[in-house]
């Protein structure tokens, strides 16, 4: 499994999770990375947080890190269809890996692989994705909570 983010001018960290991931698990990755992350993307200290209604991301300790860490939180319904442009990005990673003239065959070299991709991810991609924000929403108000393209 896999922790990373994205923001409007590119890819923050990458993060491989060897275990289960839950709420404490998901706040160890939030305090290594996530700082650090809108510091490369250069996001100053005041941003926008934005995460799927998951359990462990909801979770009443997981809420309080954010608040200790004075990180503003997206609210997101608990029923909503899952508009974070980041499950994008995880496609187009998929896609590079397997687009390599030599698939990885191991463990170390899919880690690799997904690294050298994730580096080279354009940030004009993330641009595009973070743009199409309001498209999503309007589409999904429009189809009243139900299924839209994205």
């Amino acid at each position: 499994m896999l922790w990373g983010s994205m923001a409007e001018n590119g890819v923050g960290n990458l993060e491989f999770i060897p275990t289960t991931m839950n709420k404490e698990v998901y706040q160890e990755i939030l305090q290594r990375n996530l700082r650090d992350s809108a510091k490369k993307l250069k996001l100053g200290r005041r941003f926008i947080f934005q995460q799927d209604s998951d359990p462990k991301h909801t979770a009443k300790s997981t809420m309080e890190w954010f608040r200790k860490n004075k990180i503003d939180v997206l609210p997101w319904a608990p029923q909503s269809p899952d508009l974070n442009p980041i499950e994008h990005l995880w496609r187009h990673l998929d896609v590079k890996v397997r687009q390599r003239p030599v698939l990885p065959r191991n463990i170390a070299e899919l880690k690799t692989a997904l690294t050298e991709e994730w580096l080279a991810i354009d940030p004009e991609f993330t641009k595009n994705l973070v743009d199409s924000m309001p498209r999503r929403c309007d589409a999904v108000i429009a189809a009243r909570g139900g299924n839209t393209k994205y």
